[in-house]
């Protein structure tokens, strides 16, 4: 039986985000989690925090018989560190597009510190998540997603989505991504890939070489790759 492949979207996206992948990777085992308030209602009382998701993504990969290959894209690749640096049982193997975020040189790209500013952060949020599908689709466009896929994200952005946002940066604003990445070295018990996104011109998610820096401190290869990435972080 093949290890089961469970992949981990970000932000502003849902599970819809990953049907071209699973499309060519031609496999009926990929299960696509979404974390709370993003694709999914967050239920009451949950911590939309940094730490907050790294034990929701615990949780539910305890429900799987076996440790699982990890994948994770935009935030759900920062979880998918925290799980690989916390959690190395619950996992074969692990891969992220998101290490650059735990390079001790990280700066939160603009749009993040806006959402880390009480007043300024509701106002954007409403912009972004609170439009009409319309302007939620010119959102996405705007990070590279097109066709059906696209639709499919836009239409799950909402105002759920963007208090979910707006709590998980104001949990990460620095140093707590920097003081994180101390901890990368934890991640070495089980293979681990960190992907770069060299086509992602606003780096929103770190440099070349911070992701290469973090994913060295990780033990984790770091092959490059010409597609940009889609998500808001």
């Amino acid at each position: 039986m093949a290890v089961p492949l469970v992949l981990v979207h970000g932000n502003p996206e849902n599970s819809g985000v990953w049907g071209p992948l699973i499309e060519a990777l031609g496999r009926d085992d990929a299960i696509a989690l979404s974390p709370p308030g993003f694709g999914v209602p967050a239920p009451d009382g949950f911590a939309a925090t940094v730490d907050g998701y790294r034990e929701w993504l615990a949780a539910r990969l305890e429900q799987f018989r076996e440790p699982v290959d990890l994948v994770g894209h935009d935030w759900g690749g920062a979880h998918v560190v925290q799980i690989a640096m916390h959690h190395p049982d619950l996992i074969r193997s692990w891969a992220s597009d998101a290490l650059g975020l735990f390079d001790p040189g990280y700066v939160w790209h603009a749009r993040a510190q806006v959402w880390q500013q009480e007043g300024a952060g509701e106002a954007s949020a409403k912009e972004i998540f609170g439009g009409t599908l319309a302007q939620r689709l010119e959102v996405v466009h705007a990070l590279g997603m097109t066709g059906p896929f696209a639709e499919r994200v836009a239409a799950g952005m909402d105002d759920g989505m963007g208090r979910a946002v707006l709590s998980l940066l104001r949990s990460a604003a620095q140093p707590v991504m920097a003081e994180a990445g101390r901890d990368l070295a934890k991640a070495r018990q089980r293979p681990g890939l960190a992907l770069i996104a060299l086509a992602d011109v606003d780096q929103a998610s770190g440099t070349p070489a911070q992701h290469r820096a973090a994913g060295e401190a990780a033990g984790a290869g770091s092959p490059s790759s010409p597609t940009s990435g889609t998500g808001g972080r």
